[in-house]
């Protein structure tokens, strides 16, 4: 699988790794064994780059991951999880003191001395302008509990400000065929600065694999039945903050695009993959296929310019006018 580089954090990651949200909770049931199948068949597709958080499962995505990494020794894989969602959203949380207590836990239940890179959970925009904040992330660098840190964002003004630090190494963010914001300033801004962009909620929490319609039901523990209007977090999160009925007619519109040879979902992550600036998309999987699937977008030649073209225009005529000033 091809390679690109979080230049701050100086590792590689294969382009198309595994959001291991789905492995935690809040995607309907998935058993232990069904996670473990996701994590296999994923790494030998060529995934090296996985990422995850203390608050998916309450450590159940992180603790599965573990067992993962002890079963594979000299896996060289580099797995990315978060903290700060565990407790209310406060700035005055992110402190040193909880910064070691958050790290001592995924340490844990990774079950490594130092963790790969660990990302802000999409705290506060207070947070970002306090610098204690990033001197306490550096003090974990300097204790080798972290060897790396990043953030996860909501906006793209939170992302700007992130990116001018000069300690954070990655940025992730929601970006897809729904929404093309982070194109305009993000994305040339975080490749000017080294800085590794993670590609998040890249199907629009499943809207753009094309298996759903009107009549599509999701499970009560599933978010996109309980958050579909922000309810338990930001509505952004949950089909992209796009209105189902208007993704759908927007997948409708591109499907006829998609040909032989691949899947919707594939020309969707394959578009990301095309974006300059992208270091990784982290799709979920639920099931071994899917993941397998997933990976192998990386071998499919990038979209034509007519297709990226039809995207974008897809992308302004149906979908711009209710997301592209939100976030």
């Amino acid at each position: 699988m091809e390679q690109r580089s979080f230049g701050r954090l100086g590792r590689h990651a294969g382009i198309v790794g595994l959001g291991a949200w789905q492995l935690g909770a809040d995607w309907g049931e998935v058993s232990e064994s069904a996670a473990m199948d996701v994590l296999a068949a994923a790494v030998d597709s060529g995934v090296t780059f996985l990422d995850t958080a203390d608050v998916y499962g309450d450590g159940r995505s992180e603790r599965l991951i573990g067992r993962f990494l002890r079963e594979r020794p000299g896996h060289g894989l580099t797995v990315a999880t978060k903290m700060g969602r565990r407790v209310p959203q406060t700035p005055e949380a992110y402190t040193l003191d909880n910064f070691r207590a958050w790290t001592d836990r995924s340490r844990a239940n990774l079950g490594v001395d130092t963790l790969d890179l660990v990302q802000l959970h999409c705290p506060p925009t207070a947070v970002f302008a306090d610098d204690r904040v990033f001197d306490a992330l550096d003090t974990l660098v300097a204790e080798r509990r972290i060897a790396g840190y990043g953030v996860s964002v909501e906006t793209c003004d939170q992302a700007l400000t992130a990116i001018a630090r000069p300690g954070v190494a990655s940025v992730q963010i929601i970006l897809n065929a729904v929404r093309l914001k982070p194109l305009d300033r993000v994305l040339p801004a975080a490749s000017a600065a080294g800085v590794g962009i993670i590609a998040r909620v890249p199907l629009a929490s499943g809207l753009l694999s094309g298996r759903y319609d009107e009549h599509t039901t999701f499970p009560a523990n599933d978010h996109r039945n309980f958050n579909r209007h922000g309810e338990s977090f930001d509505v952004g999160e949950t089909f992209s903050g796009v209105d189902y009925d208007l993704g759908l007619a927007a997948v409708r519109r591109l499907s006829p695009l998609v040909g032989d040879g691949r899947t919707m979902a594939q020309f969707a992550l394959r578009w990301i993959l095309d974006q300059p600036g992208v270091t990784v998309v982290i799709p979920g999987a639920r099931d071994a296929e899917q993941a397998r699937r997933n990976a192998a977008t990386a071998d499919l030649p990038p979209l034509t310019g007519a297709e990226l073209a039809a995207v974008r225009e897809t992308y302004d005529e149906l979908i711009r006018p209710q997301v592209h000033d939100r976030w």
